[in-house]
């Protein structure tokens, strides 16, 4: 019988919370012992992906609260804060941009006035995500959205499986970089770094601070995808097919309108959240429960809660989960205690180079980025503390390292949902290519660019 990748993930896992919940670990109390056992064994399982990661996050909380490591408002504690809200809100917001077509007809439109050849839809594309990502706060549904557009290219340009899968794989390769812009350019994973900062920052300053690294990192992006994805042949895009479907879609409806509103309300809101003072988890709830209100709303209905994965708020309860126990049952300490050195260089760029050179490769080891935030960025923040830095700094170097990285797709979930024929129609191939010479691109905007970007700020 043949044993697969899940049954031997899952047989490790268990061995590995065994072994580590009963050999001697000095200095590390029993809670905290069997937390780095638990976490282990679950980062262990979604790095062989053993079942739906959702499911192994179910698995995680509940063995918290049955060993009782943590009491259950610490475990579930994630619920209390408003990114789990943000979260809900901002499926329902990307779900009424798409359902309304107001989506798809920005993505027509761009294409018919800007896309004339292969070098333009690869850049097209990269503008196209930067400009819904300030309208839909949801990296997997905008990239799904450009990619049932850029189907329409594909077929009416008759490119070969090679060429199709190149601008299928730009899609989302370009919702990486991008989606790190603006805070709610990705609403599940940014808010969640500045949340395991112990910091509050407001919707402008993410876009300060990581605006312009990201922006260049998007160029950067975008011109590794041109010279190493060259077309096999001439693109000729049949404008008219496109032009028809745009005409098929008529005027705006009332329903896009509407859309349109609450999207501005939301956008000025978001911007200007440091001068009204309200979370933007609560103002991206709100404006998607407005949405459904009779008169004023008539956008969302009863069945867009389908567009809420329930599993994806499990596996984020279970990511917030491994920082905030590790800190009380003193896991995150012991962790930074034992693994990182006790002294660094207080020079900043040596700092950034070492935090980025832990981050990437503890990622190639554990795939995910929300478990290597959960893991990494508590115990850099405990190694750097008696620097004086600001905790944002730290945090924002060791996201940026794996918020960009990857080499094979499971190492980023926005590439890992675009492969396939019946997605994005790329393989494992066209992300090595564009992921290894993209792992330099990382060490080049966290030390040529944040690290001298944030010193002009007065970050540091």
């Amino acid at each position: 019988m043949k044993i697969s990748k899940q049954q031997i993930g899952l047989v490790l896992g268990i061995l590995i919370a065994i072994i580590v919940a009963y050999i001697p670990l000095a200095g590390l109390s029993h809670e905290g012992q069997i937390c780095l056992a638990l976490t282990l064994m679950t980062v262990v399982f979604w790095a062989f992906q053993i079942a739906q990661p959702g499911y192994v996050a179910g698995v995680y909380l509940a063995l918290l609260v049955i060993f009782q490591v943590a009491k259950p408002d610490v475990v579930f504690s994630p619920w209390v804060g408003t990114t789990m809200y943000l979260v809900i809100g901002a499926y329902l917001i990307a779900g009424a941009v798409k359902s309304s077509g107001f989506g798809e007809r920005i993505a027509y439109s761009f294409i018919l006035k800007f896309v004339k050849g292969y070098k333009s839809i690869i850049v097209s594309i990269f503008i196209l995500t930067f400009v819904l990502s300030i309208l839909i706060p949801h990296p997997w549904p905008r990239a799904f959205l450009i990619m049932s557009v850029i189907a329409v290219v594909i077929t009416s340009a008759n490119l070969s499986k090679a060429d199709a899968a190149k601008i299928g794989f730009t899609v989302f390769a370009s919702s990486v970089p991008v989606s790190l812009i603006f805070l709610t350019g990705d609403s599940v994973i940014n808010p969640l770094a500045v949340e395991a900062s112990g910091q509050s920052i407001s919707w402008l300053q993410w876009f300060v601070y990581m605006g312009v690294p990201n922006i260049i990192s998007s160029i950067l992006t975008c011109l590794l995808i041109l010279v190493l994805f060259k077309p096999s042949s001439v693109f000729i895009i049949d404008k008219e097919e496109i032009r028809a479907k745009l005409k098929s879609m008529g005027k705006l409806t009332q329903t896009e309108i509407r859309t349109i509103i609450w999207l501005v309300i939301a956008i000025v809101l978001w911007m200007t959240d440091s001068i009204h003072g309200i979370d933007i988890g609560w103002i991206t709830l709100i404006i998607a429960m407005l949405m459904s209100f009779p008169i004023i709303g008539k956008v969302l209905t009863p069945k867009n809660w389908a567009d809420v994965p329930m599993h994806v708020l499990i596996f984020l309860t279970a990511a917030i989960s491994i920082g905030r126990v590790g800190a009380v049952t003193g896991m995150n300490t012991w962790l930074a205690d034992t693994i990182l050195p006790s002294t660094v260089s207080s020079n900043i760029f040596l700092l950034a180079l070492f935090i980025t050179v832990i981050a990437i490769v503890i990622h190639m080891v554990l795939g995910s980025v929300i478990a290597v935030m959960g893991i990494v960025i508590p115990a850099i923040l405990i190694f750097t503390e008696p620097m004086g830095l600001n905790p944002i700094v730290p945090t924002l170097i060791v996201y940026t390292a794996i918020a960009l990285h990857y080499i094979f797709p499971f190492h980023h979930l926005n590439i890992l949902v675009g492969q396939g024929e019946e997605n994005g129609m790329y393989s494992q191939k066209e992300v090595l290519r564009l992921g290894i010479p993209l792992t330099v691109v990382v060490f080049i905007i966290i030390l040529l660019i944040e690290i001298p970007w944030w010193k002009m700020i007065g970050l540091l």
